[in-house]
């Protein structure tokens, strides 16, 4: 008996792998003729095997203010999403576009603010950003890049329009998932990847490295490279020890450092070893005590003198959680026209401020058509979600606008794209979003093909953040020419 995902009706919502019911993409067609041949029950045994497999890897993630545990498997669904080799090259012109102009813009308003000089971005905007930081005036990282290391958030609505939803330069999450799952896949499904031309994902490590190490200085014939974790508590402490073991360099926190002669120093059991670069997966303010938030203890005191002075590096350099304020991601458009002078190739979604009189009472009069956004938040946190909320959730939402109404930005609801997704023996329609990973930092930016798509695996939730109950699918780009 063979399953019935050829029986699934997509319904009036775009699906990435049918393009009607019956009918598949011709990206996903191949897919579908071989995961057909699959009686139900052995996928769903597939599905179990895929989830211990991730649970002795230990793939975790770890849920703040969770009463039952610290730790949680993150769901994994054996379906996978597939995007058309053509659509692939298109998405990625466009990230890489877009990464470019942002840190143009980083590098602008840390140094001669242009940009704010011929007012195409309002000071007020720049300043009034929690991640704005005026110690980072005058910087200038190594090879002049700021952000190394980006994961923007993608989605596309009812009519397959792709859409930037939020960049996230700070420490952006995900990409030991896209790996992990990939290697889960190749081992549950080898047939697939053995007919399929599926773009690899695994070399992500090996560029990540050797991004690293090109932002050393000039004399380091061998740099040091550690990766700067603010320890097990944290929500994505499992990615920071994967991406530190595939790299092959060390995982310390803040207390195995000190800046002595000048230098940042790694406590070893043979005594200092001097560090060169640091990826730190700690944000901004906590970086260094004496020049940051005073009470931190995940950091390093003294990091930013011994940065300043160029004897190490830091990916991403402090200062580029600006770019993750949701009112400065308004004007990253602008930002392409200025700095590029291009035309954005993907899209934002359109974006409401509510610190704009008008814009704010647009919003306040529709909030159960729209989300509204907390614009130094992520993780799903300090979101809501007008049309699935409660009055009394929307009159708790105007309060917050009107009491703080830089704070929030909003945005149409949009009717989020689906894959089928097999739940209770059952495949359901789930709506998706997609992380690709992008490294710029030498002669090219790459992106590795893919990313992490994030299922929402509540059926109609539109919320795929791990947090909030979301779990996650390997993403296939695949050439059908190839094939």
């Amino acid at each position: 008996m063979v399953n019935s995902l050829e029986g699934y009706n997509p319904g009036d919502f775009f699906d990435e792998l049918f393009a009607e019911q019956g009918i598949p993409r011709p990206a996903a067609a191949a897919l579908i003729q071989h995961i057909g041949k699959f009686p139900l029950s052995t996928l769903e045994q597939q599905q179990k095997s895929a989830q211990n497999m991730l649970f002795k890897l230990g793939v975790t993630f770890n849920v703040y203010s969770d009463n039952q545990g610290t730790e949680r498997i993150f769901p994994f669904d054996v379906i996978p999403r597939i995007i058309s080799q053509t659509e692939w090259d298109w998405l990625e012109k466009g990230l890489q576009q877009r990464i470019e102009a942002l840190n143009h813009f980083l590098d602008d308003i840390y140094n001669e603010q242009r940009i704010i000089k011929d007012q195409v971005i309002p000071r007020h905007v720049v300043e009034s950003a929690s991640g704005f930081l005026k110690p980072c005036m005058g910087l200038k990282p190594p090879k002049g890049k700021w952000c190394h290391i980006t994961g923007t958030d993608l989605v596309r609505d009812r009519q397959g329009q792709w859409y930037v939803l939020e960049d996230n330069l700070r420490c952006p999450s995900g990409v030991s998932y896209v790996l992990e799952n990939r290697r889960v896949m190749k081992s549950l499904f080898p047939s697939f990847f053995n007919t399929l031309k599926i773009q690899p994902v695994d070399d992500y490590p090996g560029q990540l490295l050797n991004l690293l190490m090109n932002l050393a200085p000039d004399h380091i014939a061998d740099p040091c490279v550690v990766v700067l974790t603010p320890g097990i508590y944290n929500s994505a402490y499992f990615e920071h020890s994967y991406l530190a073991q595939q790299m092959g360099c060390e995982l310390v926190e803040g207390r195995d450092l000190v800046v002595v002669d000048g230098y940042l120093q790694m406590r070893t059991t043979k005594g200092l070893q001097r560090i060169d670069v640091i990826y730190r997966r700690i944000d901004d303010d906590f970086l260094d005590p004496f020049v940051f938030r005073s009470d931190s203890v995940l950091g390093v005191p003294g990091l930013m003198d011994v940065y300043r002075q160029g004897r190490v590096a830091i990916a991403n350099a402090p200062g580029t959680g600006i770019a993750d304020d949701k009112m400065v991601y308004g004007y990253v458009p602008q930002m392409i026209r200025y700095y590029l002078g291009e035309d954005q190739i993907l899209p934002n979604v359109e974006t409401y401020f509510c610190e704009d009189s008008q814009q704010q009472s647009h919003v306040l009069n529709h909030l159960d058509e729209l989300v509204v956004k907390a614009t130094d938040a992520s993780g799903g946190y300090g979101m809501l979600v007008g049309p699935h909320a409660s009055p009394s959730e929307r009159e708790q939402f105007k309060a917050y606008i009107q009491a703080n109404p830089r704070k929030y930005i909003a945005q149409p609801t949009l009717c989020l794209s689906r894959v089928p997704t097999l739940i209770d023996g059952d495949f359901v329609g789930c709506h998706v979003d997609l992380r690709p990973f992008i490294l710029n930092g030498g002669d090219r930016t790459y992106v590795n093909p893919g990313g992490l798509t994030r299922v929402a695996l509540k059926k109609g939730s539109l919320v795929v953040n791990s947090s909030q109950g979301g779990g996650s699918k390997d993403t296939w780009v695949i050439n059908t020419k190839a094939t």
